[in-house]
């Protein structure tokens, strides 16, 4: 079975934001999104409002007829913001006004003290709750210390590693801490800088449950769009677990 994909569709409302016009309209990019076979929608409602506008993640929840995953900094004001949108999941990711887009994963227990309380916050309303963090094991060890239900690992050093060497061992950090976080009881996901000719040796890993993806299939989408990018990286996901489907004797 493949795993499931999260479709982020921020850079829809980039295009928008560009003009501050009405469209493209993020939530109609989500929905045939979800046409093509995406099993969630993932929009970053950041501090700066740059691309993601809190109408959007109002009007997606009300309309999305698969699940919605709201990544967000662990600030008092998104929090509030969370439990009056109800997302089914929400992402704690780190946020710097000044990056072009997240660049990291989270220092979990150097933020210690501030992901306790959101987290406590987000789950007492009924929000499933994954931390986005590089694939390291103390991030794995210090997210199921502070009660995450899932994590995220970070896939942008993957995705920029240069040459065989580096890949792979980017690759087996991948490996090594989705091994670990499942087996300590957390959900895994894997995203950042994911596209068509890098995704299936990440998809391949049986660990990791979801794939969230953004800016790949929306720039796909401008010249196909958006249901045919949906499917072209679909058809990536399934390829990569092929062959570990052992058939029936």
């Amino acid at each position: 079975m493949r795993a499931r994909l999260g479709v982020n569709v921020d850079h829809v409302a980039t295009v928008r934001q560009a003009r501050k016009a009405a469209y493209p309209d993020p939530v109609e990019a989500a929905l045939l999104a979800e046409l093509a076979g995406a099993d969630q929608i993932t929009v970053h409602l950041r501090e700066d409002r740059r691309h993601i506008q809190e109408r959007d993640v109002e009007v997606l929840r009300r309309v999305a007829k698969t699940e919605v995953n709201l990544e967000m900094a662990a600030t008092q004001e998104m929090v509030s913001l969370a439990l009056k949108f109800r997302p089914d999941t929400v992402t704690l990711v780190p946020e710097r006004r000044e990056e072009l887009t997240t660049e990291g994963g989270l220092d979990v227990m150097g933020q210690k003290d501030a992901l306790d309380r959101a987290i406590r916050l987000l789950q007492d309303g009924g929000i499933r709750v994954s931390l986005f963090i590089d694939p390291d094991l103390d991030q794995v060890r210090a997210s199921h210390k502070v009660n995450a239900h899932a994590v995220e690992l970070h896939t942008g050093r993957y995705a920029e590693a240069r040459g065989f060497s580096e890949r792979s061992d980017e690759l087996g950090r991948i490996r090594d801490a989705a091994k670990a976080a499942a087996k300590l009881g957390l959900g895994v996901a894997a995203g950042h800088g994911l596209h068509y000719t890098n995704t299936i040796p990440v998809a391949r890993i049986p660990e990791i449950q979801e794939l969230n993806i953004g800016h790949s299939i929306v720039a796909r989408a401008l010249t196909t769009g958006m249901e045919r990018a949906v499917k072209d990286m679909l058809d990536q996901m399934r390829e990569a677990r092929a062959d570990l489907v052992k058939p029936a004797r």
